[in-house]
């Protein structure tokens, strides 16, 4: 029986484009669990030690706050954007009649 990898969206995160993409995409059509994967992803491939330094918590803070089971505060994930290069900006949703 083969032995199969697990797939690792971090490891195709590769530019700050594909980076932009991903957490746009996420931000704009997935759940709040798949922004905070999507978040978890881009720290990953940006290095978590880097990006724990930036937000200003540690490397293990970073890692339980992005856990899938996780429920972080919003300040946590303010400052993890802000480590990996981003911030909220509110839009407003187009209403259908």
């Amino acid at each position: 029986m083969e032995k199969l990898t697990e797939f690792d969206m971090a490891e195709y995160l590769d530019t700050e484009e594909l980076q932009k993409g991903y957490l746009d995409y996420n931000a704009k059509e997935g759940t709040p669990e798949d922004l905070l994967r999507a978040i978890n992803a881009v720290a990953r491939a940006r290095g978590m030690t880097k990006t724990a330094k930036e937000a200003g918590i540690t490397r293990d803070g970073l890692c339980k706050a992005l856990a899938p089971e996780a429920n972080p505060a919003f300040s946590t994930v303010f400052n993890i954007l802000h480590a990996i290069g981003y911030t909220l900006t509110p839009t407003p949703i187009a209403k259908t009649m």
